[in-house]
């Protein structure tokens, strides 16, 4: 029977463990205060800027009294790809002697950007480019839909990087090769305005009312004052606190040939205990902020109960199966590493305090779980997150003398370097 029934249907229906799924209630005695629609980064990989805006526009309802409000996810995502761009043929100069079966190089061909990205590459955008409202710089077809532009983009970084490693083949210097560039990225530039729309150059004008009905106007806006003025978030003092288990603790990690903006803010992450973690989130989400994550949202998860749970699904009833792999075996054998990000607004604390279960905003719209919110189990943070990031002011001084470390460099093909999408 069970054999006809996982042949004609989704066998994940199966084995879903109705007992997870009553201990998994959408209920928590820590919450911020306000909570925002679910925002929805539909057939793309924005999840990182989306959990980013969620982040920040709460602050800026918080400041004006809105219900909801939402910032231009495609914004960023523009100068995201231009950047990358950059930052790919950058790359392809500096490894203009390697052979072309090198493993750092082919790893960059394969993919020279794609949507993802790390909270690092976050900021650096936020401090060169600023964010605006969503009603300055909507949605496009292809920031919603973001394949096709995506394999244009692609072909045509691997085509200069053609170019790029002939003219250094033929004895061109790296200034020869850098003026090359600076077409090329003229081209990308005009592939990014013709499908995501070009983005604003002049002063725009913010008008809205808030719950009150009370209306305001600002005028002469830019991207970087709207930041500043209107949501203050000083994303300079964060850092990014990871769980990885095939390294030391209390070290300081980056990733090779890992960015987005040349000569912008590297990519660093504090190697620390899970526990750490959970503890310094649950810190700060007592005090009423949110905490931007990445995970691996991939594994045990419901979607339609909007659950993330190891329980879950009981492969062992249904197929008589069990995984034994560790963390850091699973990483190491690549089996998980982080896709996505989102961010935590509550957590239930049993009566000792410790962790039961943990609130999540997704960006996949409203369908599935409460709203579109998702639970998380505390056993599957322990498994499956990777990465939380957090305001220097409440993360512990002996974190913070990390910073201070000559940072580990991990190989470009480090499960480390994986882009939340």
């Amino acid at each position: 029977m069970a054999q006809n029934a996982a042949h004609s249907l989704d066998f994940s229906t199966l084995l879903t463990n109705r007992d997870a799924i009553s201990d998994d209630q959408h209920v928590f005695n820590v919450n911020i205060e306000h909570e925002a629609k679910v925002t929805n980064q539909k057939s793309s990989g924005r999840c990182w800027i989306f959990a980013a805006m969620n982040v920040f526009r709460l602050e800026t309802m918080n400041k004006y009294n809105l219900d909801e409000f939402e910032l231009s996810q495609s914004y960023l995502f523009f100068w995201d790809k231009f950047e990358k761009s950059n930052w790919f043929l950058e790359c392809m100069i500096d490894l203009r002697d390697k052979d072309i079966n090198d493993r750092v190089v082919q790893h960059l061909l394969k993919e020279p950007v794609n949507d993802g990205g790390q909270w690092d590459m976050l900021v650096n955008l936020v401090q060169r480019y600023g964010v605006v409202p969503q009603s300055v710089y909507p949605e496009s077809y292809s920031s919603s839909n973001s394949g096709r532009l995506n394999a244009l983009v692609l072909s045509k970084l691997r085509d200069y990087a053609v170019v790029l490693r002939r003219l250094a083949a033929q004895g061109h210097s790296i200034e020869d090769l850098r003026k090359e560039k600076e077409k090329f990225l003229k081209e990308i530039y005009n592939i990014l305005a013709i499908t995501l729309g070009e983005p604003p150059k002049k002063p725009f004008t913010w008008t809205f009312r808030n719950k009150d009905k009370k209306l305001f106007e600002f005028t002469h806006q830019t991207p970087q004052s709207f930041f500043k003025d209107h949501i203050g978030y000083n994303v300079e003092e964060t850092v990014s606190v990871i769980d990885d288990p095939r390294h030391q603790r209390l070290s300081l990690y980056t990733v090779q040939y890992l960015g987005n903006i040349s000569g912008g803010r590297p990519i660093r992450y504090i190697n620390a205990e899970i526990n750490d973690l959970k503890q310094l989130a649950i810190k700060k989400l007592q005090s009423g902020k949110p905490v931007w994550f990445g995970a691996d949202v991939g594994k045990y998860m419901q979607r339609d109960a909007g659950i993330l749970d190891p329980k879950v699904f009981q492969y062992d009833l249904t197929f008589n199966v069990t995984f034994n792999m560790t963390k850091a075996e699973r990483l190491i054998y690549g089996e998980s590493l982080m896709t996505h990000a989102m961010q935590f607004t509550g957590v239930h604390l049993d009566s000792n305090g410790h962790p039961v279960r943990w609130r999540v905003e997704n960006s996949w719209g409203e369908q599935g779980g409460d709203k579109g919110y998702l639970v998380m189990s505390d056993e599957w943070f322990s498994q499956f997150v990777y990465q939380v990031v957090l305001e220097k002011a409440i993360v512990p001084q002996k974190f913070l003398e990390v910073l201070d470390q000559e940072a580990v460099v991990l190989p470009a093909y480090d499960p480390m370097g994986a882009l939340a999408m």
